[in-house]
């Protein structure tokens, strides 16, 4: 399992979200000139996280972006399955994969689920405002 660009932009966007928002919009471009961001990759990033009510968005001259929770309400975990799709760390865990027909005789399987059961426990266990606060 490799976190892509994508998932490291998504919690980069969030963080951004959450420490100048205070319950404004903020255009996209801001987001994207304050991080360092493309506006292009931006674009395909905040639908995903708009589409699963992660945060909301307007357009117009008053439009942007803004967290729809408050930054202790969102796990590291949810931000990364939605924009990595899977955090599965061999393919035959992977969401939606044909179950393994050597599972049961596997030898490596055990390392791969309890592995899985780690990487969800550890993300799942650190909010966005933990990691704003260094608590990570």
């Amino acid at each position: 399992m490799m976190i892509s660009t994508r998932g490291r932009y998504a919690l980069r966007v969030m963080i951004d979200l959450a420490e100048n928002g205070g319950g404004e919009y903020i255009p996209m471009k801001t987001i994207a000139d304050r991080q360092g961001l493309s506006l292009k990759y931006l674009e395909r990033i905040l639908p995903v996280l708009t589409q699963n009510h992660i945060v909301e968005g307007i357009q117009g001259k008053k439009g942007g972006y803004r967290l729809t929770r408050s930054p202790e309400a969102y796990r590291i975990g949810e931000i990364l399955r939605l924009t990595e799709g899977d955090l599965a760390p061999v393919s035959c865990m992977a969401c939606g994969a044909e179950p393994c027909e050597k599972r049961c005789e596997c030898k490596t399987y055990p390392l791969w689920a309890g592995l899985q059961e780690r990487i969800d426990t550890y993300l799942d266990g650190i909010t966005l405002a933990a990691l704003i606060r260094g608590e990570v």
